[in-house]
């Protein structure tokens, strides 16, 4: 549906560089990125607001990198919702078509079949000055989506709102997708990716480092920045050696892993999740296992539990519930056992 060819821009002294992008029809794609990483630069473009230097934008297998936004089949709802505070909700959402010059009965019967699937039809004759942010999100919705784009452009559509209005409008945006909406969403939020995305990109500093399913990105990160979104905190950097035939990584404060599958090299990167560690009062039995000793530094609450910091030499990150405190006899100054097994550990290459 639509391909991103070899998109480049150059905007003052940021670049978006050899964007290469493909959304299938019916898809929810989430960009994840920070802020500044080059998202809603990339929208624009999308959207018509801008032009790339180089490279194509293809919808429908249509060339529309040069057309004007007005004739894109394609709808934006920006950061700050863009409504008319001087407008009802009723002339925000029909002004698109009233610029088209559409007859009223026509604009009337879009207008409420719009407001009644954004839920927002018991609020059409009020000022939008005087709306929520929830509200005011599901008017910029509305507005666009009277249109009927065939893409739909999402720039952080989440991020202003409180933890209850958030829930709601995911459901909205996915019973939207679910219709057969195609959506692009950038966001900074990990969590949105996680429960909207069908599929996910990570863009860093103009240029998308990783692209996959969900579960090909976040369990299988290919460098330190996307795993970091993935929540990982547990990296380490080590020497890989074979020593009586089995793979070892060695980290300079001399904690060894054994490993599993092909060596990436004699330096790497390995990742560790928070939540593959198993805490035990004594050392398991099974050879097999990564077992490492060490001192618990600190306890702090989690939204998984509790997050327990462990110095072996390195520092580990553990999350555990809060029930197995008590089981593990859990204190600040203890000794305890982590394991995991090989599997557990992700190795990138450091080159």
């Amino acid at each position: 549906m639509l391909r991103l060819i070899k998109i480049n821009r150059r905007l003052g002294g940021f670049a978006l560089t050899d964007i290469n992008l493909e959304v299938s029809e019916g898809q929810y794609y989430v960009l994840l990125g920070r802020s500044g990483a080059g998202k809603t630069q990339l929208l624009e473009l999308i959207a018509g607001l801008g032009k790339p230097d180089t490279g194509a934008i293809i919808l429908d297998n249509v060339d529309i990198t040069r057309q004007r936004i007005q004739h894109r089949k394609v709808g934006i709802v920006f950061q700050d919702y863009a409504v008319f505070p001087h407008m009802t909700v009723f002339g925000n959402i029909a002004y698109p078509l009233r610029v088209r010059n559409e007859n009223k009965k026509s604009i009337a019967e879009k207008v409420e079949n719009a407001a009644t699937a954004m839920n927002i039809k018991h609020i059409l004759e009020r000022s939008t000055e005087k709306l929520s942010g929830g509200e005011l999100q599901r008017v910029a919705l509305a507005r666009t989506l009277i249109t009927s784009p065939r893409l739909l452009l999402l720039d952080e559509p989440l991020s202003s709102l409180d933890t209850s209005l958030k829930d709601d409008l995911k459901r909205l945006l996915r019973n939207l997708n679910k219709a057969g909406q195609t959506i692009i969403h950038v966001t900074h939020d990990y969590g949105d990716a996680i429960s909207l995305a069908k599929r996910v990109g990570v863009i860093h500093n103009g240029k998308i480092i990783q692209e996959g399913s969900v579960d090909e990105v976040f369990k299988n990160p290919s460098n330190r920045f996307v795993a970091r979104y993935a929540g990982i905190r547990n990296f380490f950097s080590v020497e890989i050696s074979r020593e009586n035939g089995l793979l070892t990584g060695v980290t300079k404060h001399n904690v060894r892993f054994k490993l599993n599958g092909e060596n990436p090299g004699r330096n790497g990167l390995l990742l560790i999740k928070s939540d593959s560690i198993v805490l035990t009062k004594e050392a398991p039995m099974d050879s097999k296992l990564n077992t490492i000793r060490g001192k618990v530094t600190e306890i702090i609450p989690s939204e998984f539990g509790m997050e327990i910091t462990i110095d072996a030499g390195d520092l580990f990150y553990v999350n555990i519930l809060t029930s197995d405190i008590e089981k593990l006899a859990l204190l600040e100054g203890k000794e305890v056992w982590m394991s995991f097994p090989s599997k557990a550990i992700v190795v990138l290459s450091s080159n």
